[in-house]
């Protein structure tokens, strides 16, 4: 990995607040043209973040968008007044917005974070810089916005406002600020990520992740979004996982009708201990809840959770969830070695050579190629000694399941040669099970 700018022993200065100082929030229409005109008349990228209500509100909205460019000022816009009642609608103003953002590059920090909630106001860039993304490309070993303005810019951000309720009115001034600073340094931010990657042959590779992400369709809903409750790895029967999937789908119903977090209803832990002991009543709810301290809002829909309880005991065993997801076309890998030696030979060497390949280049392994493309072409791979060496097909299939083309191009002969292998290289177990 790359090492950090910031020379050791030089303390980052901090910044208190922008150079041009805070803004106010902007609220109205006649401020949000004001600053659409400030904007146009400044030059080069757009500097945007956004602030969710993530952990608060069950929606992933925007509570708050920010917007710098150079010579155009640096604006905080309270989305909120601009909803429309039609949500397939977008207000006059935020298209015209979107109209003059499209005119040159957007500089986002994780941006597929913060792209769903951009385009649900009508914000859609059509060039984009991601600072994270650009930063692991380069190989720098921390890639959070505080971490990278401290060892590429010298300076430290104050971050102890980044898990608050956005949704909260009226914001407090010191929140303002913190969300300010999101996006003062980001045009010289990009800039020092640029020359990195420019340095080492990798601007087109981060060029290519920017657009892809752009194009990137939006997620497919979840075949089973219940699965995704934490822990529930550990469960080990599957009547429990139908009670499971009974409460989840009730909490959601609650959360999503009241706008808030699921986990303001009952923690996923919780879910999983009223699975495993059954509860009858709101005594034995109290009872199995009280090991895991639980302080959300369950004691108010008791009789949501009782009756959820008793609609998944009722579910005949022929409709039990099974163990493993439906989706899943693999079985999990750290049951390959034992179970599947001939898939888990050619896996194993393709991670090796795949990571020595990450390390050569200073980039994640995660990010040189998804794992699970990786996995996908070892399970789907023909066997027999009749296989020969088809780099163009691994190429090929790698970019048909989504790899760019640089990612292909570097790892389609490294896997192609160990779709090959007939005998594991050995590896500790745990490097096996952590998928």
């Amino acid at each position: 990995m790359s090492e950090p700018i910031l020379e050791e022993g030089n303390a980052p200065t901090p910044l208190l607040q922008p150079v041009g100082g805070t803004p106010p929030l902007i609220t109205t229409e006649e401020e949000l043209s004001n600053a659409i005109e400030m904007l146009e008349a400044g030059t080069g990228a757009f500097a945007i973040d956004a602030e969710r209500a993530s952990g608060y509100k069950y929606s992933p909205r925007a509570y708050l968008i920010q917007i710098k460019r150079t010579g155009g000022g640096l604006h905080l816009i309270d989305p909120i007044p601009f909803h429309q009642q039609n949500p397939f609608e977008v207000h006059p103003l935020f298209r015209e917005l979107n109209d003059l953002l499209r005119t040159d590059e957007v500089i986002l920090h994780a941006s597929t974070q913060d792209l769903p909630c951009l385009r649900e106001v009508g914000l859609n860039p059509s060039t984009l810089f991601d600072t994270e993304l650009g930063g692991r490309i380069a190989g720098l070993p921390r890639v959070g916005l505080g971490a990278l303005v401290e060892s590429l810019l010298g300076i430290s951000l104050a971050k102890e406002h980044s898990a608050v309720d956005w949704s909260s009115r009226p914001l407090p001034d010191e929140w303002l600020t913190y969300a300010a600073l999101d996006v003062e340094l980001l045009v010289e931010l990009r800039s020092k990520i640029s020359e990195l990657l420019e340095a080492q042959g990798k601007l087109g590779w981060a060029m290519e992740e920017f657009a892809a992400i752009l194009q990137s369709p939006p997620s497919a809903p979840r075949k089973e979004p219940w699965r995704r409750a934490s822990g529930i790895h550990k469960i080990r029967r599957r009547d429990q996982l139908a009670i499971i999937k009974t409460l989840w789908h009730e909490r959601d119903t609650l959360a999503r009708e009241a706008d808030l977090a699921p986990g303001k209803f009952l923690s996923d832990a919780a879910l999983l201990e009223l699975a495993i002991h059954v509860p009858k009543t709101r005594a034995d709810m109290e009872k199995a809840l009280r090991p895991i301290g639980a302080r959300s809002r369950w004691f108010e829909h008791t009789a949501q959770w009782l009756g959820a309880i008793r609609t998944g005991i009722a579910v005949p065993e022929s409709h039990w969830p099974q163990l493993r997801a439906e989706s899943d076309s693999m079985p999990p890998v750290k049951i390959w070695r034992d179970k599947f030696p001939a898939k888990f030979a050619p896996l194993s060497h393709a991670r090796a050579t795949i990571e020595a390949k990450a390390e050569e280049l200073s980039i994640p392994p995660e990010n040189l190629i998804s794992p699970d493309l990786v996995r996908r072409l070892c399970w789907n791979s023909p066997e027999g000694a009749t296989m020969k060496l088809d780099i163009d097909g691994v190429i090929s299939s790698l970019i048909e399941q989504g790899a760019r083309h640089w990612q292909a191009g570097i790892v389609g002969p490294l896997i192609a040669a160990a779709l090959l292998e007939r005998k594991p290289i050995v590896i500790a177990t745990e490097e096996v099970e952590r998928d």
